[in-house]
């Protein structure tokens, strides 16, 4: 019996075949083999088996839409697959990726999930299948565990989550997303920052990502992208009519348990955004993203500054842990509708660092008036924009009693650089950012605004990010909201009063800073004209 272990059996288990060991094979056996090996549909329906719900271990029997995934992931590189839930598309990819390590040498497969344990679990499923396949068909294991397999022809997959932590350094040839579009974004961000160049920079890498629409993330990018062609991605959709046991009848039972925009978005595979979202969600619905004329450095410009625009900058600050953004946003405000010209977003910039990028790009668009938000850390920018760049446009506020915050001139002692965003500011920015966008005054084309408005929801008594995403940019667009609103933001739009503000600053200034009686007013010495006009002759005295 040991012998029998040790010849037929890997570390035991007699359903899977060891290294080393030659496998006689019949004739019939190699005539199957090539089958198998040269038509990927006959291998799956002939030898493949999968665990259903509700009878256990069946043959894997596709249904028409799941024979044409297949052809489809045959035949292209890259492909994208939105889908209805529990429609077998994953089983499907796993059916793929089992003929791609068993009928190819030496290819690494990367299995990612939004979650390590879902991951592992699908590498279980393709175990499982592999472990019913016969002996003939078999590689020889190499490494067998929940983790990751290795077969004696040098293919092998690895199980992981979605990260660039877990699966850095390996080459991989073909790389699996597991519903891609429940990534947390801040995950998913680096991990196409970092990972996705690399992997599809190769010549052969084959990339498969699937998922049931989440919102308006990553995945909404990559699949509209494709349907626009602005990427290298072949759409392959699965809606619910595709499954054969699920009719009208199925369609209300569901609807009833689970209501009609969940069914739209888990079933129709429609894209929706969250509920209760400021934007009202006809208006999300018609806003549309488009590519920056260029990006750099976490910069993105969508038009480059032109003479005579005015151009205003908010900004939000985050302490550079790879968590929360620093974003700012430039503004169009020449004419309504005002128009994001520009947007920056990093979330590792430091505080120190950050306001020399704020106070370049401000120099160029027209010495734009920038208006940061001071609470924790966005203090410290303001007061580097002002005391070390020494930033001409950077906007003061005032308190003003029972009236709360309001931009001001610069001119009173009780001023900040910067606004605080208490509740009063907040509500305010909310409302008329909410009045902006959906009567159209303020233009929208930027991918990652779109996608952080369509998770911003009401969250108690006012609104934020809902859990796992994002409002950086957003709290950018909030404060523009409430800047608008300001008397001093509207006089300083207008080209005739911005230019008489300008001269009473400098006449200001003038006051402030040149001693009394030095300019030349047409007087000898011996006079000096008082405040009030009246003429003094001056009386010398000695005093030693």
């Amino acid at each position: 019996m040991a012998k029998d272990n040790r010849e037929d059996s890997y570390l035991g288990n007699r359903l899977l075949k060891p290294t080393n060991v030659p496998q006689p094979f019949t004739k019939e056996e190699v005539e199957e083999y090539v089958k198998c090996r040269n038509d990927i549909i006959y291998f799956l329906k002939n030898y493949v088996k999968v665990i259903h719900v509700d009878h256990g271990l069946i043959p894997f029997d596709l249904y028409d839409y799941q024979q044409d995934l297949i052809n489809t992931l045959e035949e292209h590189r890259y492909v994208i697959v939105k889908s209805a839930r529990q429609s077998g598309k994953s089983v499907t990819s796993l059916g793929y990726i089992l003929h791609y390590i068993l009928f190819n040498k030496t290819k690494i497969v990367g299995m990612l999930a939004n979650k390590a344990s879902t991951s592992r679990e699908l590498l279980g499923r393709l175990q499982t299948a592999y472990q019913h396949l016969p002996k003939f068909l078999q590689q020889g294991i190499v490494e067998w565990n929940k983790g990751n397999i290795e077969l004696e022809n040098g293919s092998k997959i690895i199980a992981s989550s979605t990260s660039s932590s877990a699966i850095r350094g390996y080459s991989f040839s073909l790389l699996f997303l597991d519903e891609f579009a429940f990534v947390q974004r801040t995950i998913a961000d680096a991990f196409i920052k970092s990972v996705y160049p690399t992997i599809s920079s190769g010549k052969d890498t084959k990339i498969i990502m699937v998922s049931t629409p989440n919102g308006y993330n990553l995945f909404y990018k990559f699949w509209n992208d494709a349907v626009e062609g602005n990427n290298q991605f072949k759409t392959f959709k699965i809606h619910w009519t595709s499954i054969p046991e699920r009719d009208q009848e199925w369609r209300k039972k569901i609807i009833s348990d689970i209501g009609e925009e969940a069914f739209r978005q888990e079933y129709e595979a429609d894209f929706l955004g969250s509920s209760n979202t400021l934007i009202s969600y006809e208006k999300l619905q018609e806003l549309s993203y488009s590519s920056p004329i260029w990006s750099k450095d976490n910069l993105d410009v969508f038009e480059e500054p032109e003479m005579n625009k005015i151009y205003a900058i908010t900004v939000d600050t985050a302490r550079g842990q790879g968590l929360d953004y620093s974003t700012f946003c430039v503004f169009d405000t020449t004419t309504v509708p005002y128009q994001i010209v520009a947007k920056y977003r990093d979330n590792m910039i430091a505080p120190l660092l950050f306001p020399n990028i704020i106070n370049n790009i401000g120099k160029k668009y027209n010495d734009a008036y920038v208006l940061v938000e001071s609470n924790d850390i966005g203090a410290q920018v303001a007061d580097v924009l002002h005391h070390d760049l020494e930033y001409e446009n950077l906007l003061t506020v005032a308190w003003y009693g029972r009236h709360g915050q309001q931009l001001s001139s610069g001119h009173k002692k009780d001023i900040s650089y910067g606004v605080r965003t208490t509740k009063n500011v907040k509500k305010i920015g909310c409302s008329n950012l909410k009045s902006m966008i959906e009567e159209d005054k303020l233009l929208i084309t930027d991918y990652d605004i779109i996608s952080e408005l369509t998770t911003f929801v009401t969250v108690g008594d006012t609104f934020g990010a809902e859990e796992g995403s994002n409002d950086d940019l957003v709290t950018t667009l909030v404060l523009f909201g409430w800047m608008v609103d300001q008397q001093y933001f509207k006089e300083l739009s207008n080209l005739n009063i911005r230019e008489k503000l300008y001269q009473t600053k400098m006449d200001s200034i003038e006051d402030m800073t040149i001693p009394f009686g030095i300019i030349d007013d047409g007087l000898n010495d011996e006079y000096e004209e008082m405040p009030d006009g009246t003429k003094w002759e001056k009386v010398h005295t000695n005093n030693y």
